[in-house]
């Protein structure tokens, strides 16, 4: 029983709290934003922005890691920001790529410029293929 109690608390404990997100990489510095935009130079990236406050954008996230793991190779980079977190960046992503702040948000991003966006509910597995497939990606 204690031990039930203390795996309980201890994802009580770690919830909200930003974490390694497999098959992503973590965009909270502005020297990861430059690494970010060169590499959408050579090919199709996405930037998800994620709040760890917020049900909607956990169940983002859950779509987001769907359509990574549906994928034998990841078909193009995700980028994940914690907004609250690392808002800063967040700031500089919106200011940057000319895309008023939403959160949840996915940003398709190539030449370091944002070709498509969406946020909330719309963002699907389904949604990031037929975006990159639209780029050429």
């Amino acid at each position: 029983m204690w031990t039930i109690l203390k795996t309980l608390l201890g994802g009580l404990a770690g919830a909200g709290q930003p974490g390694t997100e497999a098959g992503m990489t973590k965009l909270d510095t502005l020297d990861a934003l430059d690494a970010c935009l060169a590499e959408s130079e050579a090919r199709p990236v996405f930037i998800f922005k994620h709040s760890t406050r917020c049900p909607v954008s956990s169940g983002a996230l859950s779509e987001v890691r769907a359509w990574i793991d549906g994928a034998s190779e990841p078909p193009a980079p995700v980028y994940i920001n914690y907004v609250v977190e690392s808002r800063p960046v967040s700031n500089v992503i919106a200011d940057v790529l000319g895309v008023r702040h939403a959160s949840p948000q996915i940003l398709l991003v190539s030449g370091g410029s944002a070709l498509w966006h969406t946020s909330h509910g719309a963002i699907r597995p389904a949604a990031l293929t037929r975006a990159l497939s639209e780029a050429g990606g």
